[in-house]
């Protein structure tokens, strides 16, 4: 079996996955990310330490699935943002491979978000597809020819950070990028922008379903967003799948007819029509992709 983690920025998330990836057992618990890399890790390791205890089987890899710039070689944090505490540079994978005495590999989250999809989820089997999530803020990735595509700085996909979306100031530092209008945060500042009232997302959301028409507004800017930033990159990398998670999804009945009305009206290039699908593994995407990329690993390493 393979147990998968997701560190995240609030919460990490630890399952343990029989070796076809059905998840036998999984829990969350908070993420210190102010108190450190160790913190973190040993966080991570004492809820899943309780799942390995009583579920039977041997375990055989990991997979951590973590927010920020990863180096999957060294299974090392290269850069995290400023919600995170001596987190870039800590060695990740060490620290799991000490403690549980089982191979493991690191991976960010986004690229493990769309493994887990492609492997277990709502795109399974697929060849071509462009994962995104909307979260704290907009990520994405791409998988091609039936792998994972990092490209040569292990940026490719990361649509989060296209600019061209207006001028608003993004967390990156950047200006007018697709996260100042589809992400958790930049969704409830730009209903406070527009009534002066802080809502989180998923109140921006409920306040649109009762008829509020900021609310439904500033979502209908997010799925406009949203697709635009799907035709361009169908138009660069020509895939038209797409798959979308994260916590903003969850206002998908709304996001969702926004989306396609706005790419029939600007289709991609190819003509070939956008194929969009909701996430389905819902909490368990980047640790079941987790899970995967080790399973992947482990049997290519016996392959060779």
């Amino acid at each position: 079996m393979f147990a998968g983690i997701d560190i995240g920025g609030t919460t990490t998330q630890v399952v343990v996955c029989a070796d076809d990836l059905t998840v036998l057992t999984r829990a969350e618990v908070a993420t210190p990310a102010r108190e450190g890399g160790h913190a973190m890790t040993g966080a991570a390791l004492g809820a899943l330490a309780p799942l390995l205890a009583r579920t039977p089987g041997r375990l055989v890899g990991a997979g951590v699935g973590a927010a920020g710039v990863v180096d999957p070689a060294t299974g090392r944090i290269l850069v995290a943002s400023d919600s995170f505490r001596d987190w870039a540079g800590f060695a990740v994978t060490e620290a799991v491979e000490t403690a549980l005495g089982v191979p493991a590999f690191l991976d960010n989250d986004v690229n493990a978000f769309l493994m887990g999809e492609v492997s277990a989820g709502a795109v399974r089997g697929e060849s071509d597809v462009l994962g995104m999530t909307l979260g704290t803020g907009v990520g994405g990735a791409l998988w091609t020819g039936g792998t994972l595509f990092p490209g040569p700085h292990g940026a490719a996909g990361e649509i989060g950070h296209i600019p061209g979306f207006g001028d608003l100031p993004c967390t990156c530092g950047g200006r007018g990028h697709l996260e100042t209008l589809a992400s958790g945060r930049s969704i409830g500042a730009r209903y406070a922008d527009r009534t002066g009232r802080r809502l989180t997302a998923r109140e921006v959301y409920e306040a649109a379903t009762y008829g509020d028409e900021d609310a439904r507004a500033v979502y209908e800017a997010a799925g406009r967003g949203i697709a635009r930033a799907v035709v361009i990159t169908a138009g660069v990398v020509d895939l038209t799948t797409v798959v979308v998670g994260g916590g903003v999804s969850g206002a998908w009945p709304l996001l969702e007819p926004v989306v396609l009305a706005a790419l029939a009206a600007e289709p991609p290039v190819s003509g070939h029509p956008v194929r969009l699908v909701r996430a389905a593994l819902a909490s368990d995407a980047v640790p079941v992709g987790a899970a995967a990329r080790a399973r992947g690993e482990l049997s290519a390493a016996l392959r060779a």
